[in-house]
């Protein structure tokens, strides 16, 4: 006899919608065992400079939601999310090429940097948005671990231009105080929390 996917049966009735093309989302989503779409659309992220940290990835989860707003139907949750790697009182952005990507991996390098992801869950009726910030520290890396790095992995989809699951962070990451899978880009304990409250 197979046990039933708690969340899955709770969400029975509901349309989850994944509103990214990220692939380490929607992988997220396939092993918490849920049905979804993906159903990507492009907004243009921009956000006020006053903005720091957390304020940063909540307000562009809620603005990667808004095209979603006229379109919901009443059964439908779409789930949009915002990664920034904060240090030094300075969101490290996407790298659009390897030298941006070298100047961002040595500035992480041999210190403390905060993983901030927002996860925004918009109805037809109301939002919700949670975020989970996870502490990484870097051993001091050598240029040639760098540019190994970026050629190798050319990590320019991906904030702070790294990611944990990839080579860098096998070899690079000496200490983690929070959430693994916030750093990859889901804060999984959270959305599954938070589906599971919403739908109850």
């Amino acid at each position: 006899m197979t046990e039933s996917n708690p969340l899955k049966e709770k969400l029975k009735g509901y349309k989850l919608i994944l509103g990214s093309g990220s692939p380490r989302r929607k992988q997220f989503l396939e092993d918490l065992g849920l049905d979804f779409e993906v159903r990507p659309k492009s907004v243009d992220e921009v956000y006020p400079e006053d903005l720091k940290g957390e304020q940063i990835s909540m307000y562009l989860a809620k603005l990667k939601a808004t095209p979603f707003k006229q379109e919901l139907q009443e059964n439908e949750i779409v789930l949009t999310s915002d990664t920034v790697v904060w240090f030094k009182n300075e969101s490290l952005a996407k790298a659009s090429n390897a030298n941006e990507a070298y100047q961002m991996l040595r500035k992480l390098s041999g210190d403390w940097h905060e993983v901030i992801t927002s996860v925004c869950f918009t109805t037809s009726t109301s939002q919700k948005t949670v975020s989970a910030i996870t502490f990484v520290k870097f051993m001091d890396f050598s240029d040639e671990e760098i540019n190994h790095y970026i050629n190798r992995c050319q990590p320019y989809d991906k904030a702070g231009a790294y990611g944990i699951q990839e080579w860098i962070g096998m070899i690079g990451i000496s200490e983690i105080k929070g959430s693994y899978t916030n750093v990859v880009g889901l804060p999984t304990h959270l959305v599954y929390k938070t589906l599971m409250h919403m739908v109850s």
